[in-house]
């Protein structure tokens, strides 16, 4: 196991305490939110009484093979906790996540729950949003009128940067829910809650990877151990 593998594991076993006998669990998307799902299920094995409701087709395969009972969210349409990853998150316990494509699951998923636990390795607590590319979902019909819509919008912000249309080797990247995603390199991002205001009026933009006011708690693994933040 390298050592991210290692950290991301850390960081799963940490959320495990905070998961009890009954509850009904939004279980997110990509690398860590894997780990997590992989030590849950050795709990589950032993007896642990839980249902999750999964962010993606991947993360709903995995659970599948490991045996993790899951639901969805038309019959378990209230959670009590979500544990997922994030690409960054800083002080304030705002968000980027998407890098995995699953942006505008999870935060249905997160939404409809009581409380948001994030899990990564402590590289991802910045000080300012914006060094990974913000995953920006949109619908394809009037693609190129949507991204001007968005260029413009993040100018009026003083934001710049590349917009990428993210790709599946030479086709473009489809999400689960049939949507494209942009994702724009703004570097900074000074003022996450204007820009996630301005994106939202964009029609073409069906949702965007900040994540403000989801999450209540950050477990963040290093060499050093835990580091927990809480809003």
């Amino acid at each position: 196991m390298t050592d991210a593998a290692k950290l991301k594991t850390m960081a799963g076993e940490a959320a495990l305490g905070h998961v009890e006998d009954g509850m009904r669990l939004g279980i997110g998307t990509g690398s860590t939110a894997e780990a997590f799902v992989r030590v849950l299920a050795d709990r589950v094995h032993a007896g642990l009484d839980v249902v999750g409701v999964t962010t993606s087709d991947r993360t709903e395969a995995l659970c599948r093979e490991l045996g993790v009972p899951t639901a969805t969210l038309e019959t378990v349409p209230q959670l009590d906790l979500t544990i997922d990853g994030a690409d960054e998150v800083d002080d304030r316990l705002r968000l980027i996540k998407g890098g995995g494509g699953a942006l505008l699951r999870e935060k249905i998923v997160a939404a409809a729950s009581d409380r948001m636990l994030v899990i990564a390795d402590a590289s991802k607590k910045v000080d300012t949003l914006g060094a990974f590319p913000l995953p920006i979902e949109i619908n394809g019909f009037g693609m190129m009128a949507t991204y001007l819509a968005i260029q413009k919008a993040a100018a009026n912000l003083g934001l710049e940067g590349d917009m990428i249309l993210r790709r599946r080797g030479a086709d473009p990247f489809i999400t689960d829910s049939g949507h494209l995603i942009l994702d724009a390199s703004f570097s900074r991002i000074p003022d996450p809650e204007a820009l996630s205001q301005a994106l939202h009026q964009v029609p073409g933009v069906v949702e965007h990877g900040l994540f403000i006011g989801l999450a209540s708690e950050a477990i963040l693994a290093s060499e050093n151990g835990i580091e927990t933040l809480t809003a």
